[in-house]
């Protein structure tokens, strides 16, 4: 029995939904990076990033390489990025929104008074 495209995306939704991770692909954007770049960058604990980093493995959203005894991570295709950034515009699109209407209603408070 398969899975709805509607569910398959919500999964797909959830696994995103961790700051960390979040952050992780934020920082791929820009190319391929150690864990210790990684590290220095989100400042959490190694044990938290590994966890948070083998979600992101195991999904297929990143990979993984190791060399010597470096482990590099990079996003697993261009998509992913892509979608950093739409997501990037529509909340910058969202909090304009607000914003004005946030304007608005001082306006509307400054001149009731």
């Amino acid at each position: 029995m398969s899975v709805p495209l509607y569910q398959a995306k919500a999964e797909f939704f959830r696994m995103l939904g961790h700051p960390v991770r979040i952050r992780v692909l934020e920082l791929l954007q820009d190319g391929p990076k150690p864990v210790r770049d990684l590290l220095a960058a989100i400042e959490v604990e190694p044990s938290s990033l590994s966890q948070q980093l083998a979600v992101l493995r195991r999904s297929g959203i990143v990979a993984s390489t190791r060399e010597g005894a470096t482990v590099v991570y990079e996003l697993a295709g261009g998509d992913v990025a892509n979608l950093m950034k739409a997501a990037r515009r529509i909340l910058t699109d969202m909090l304009a929104e607000r914003n004005e209407l946030l304007a608005e209603l001082r306006e509307t408070e400054v001149s009731a008074r």
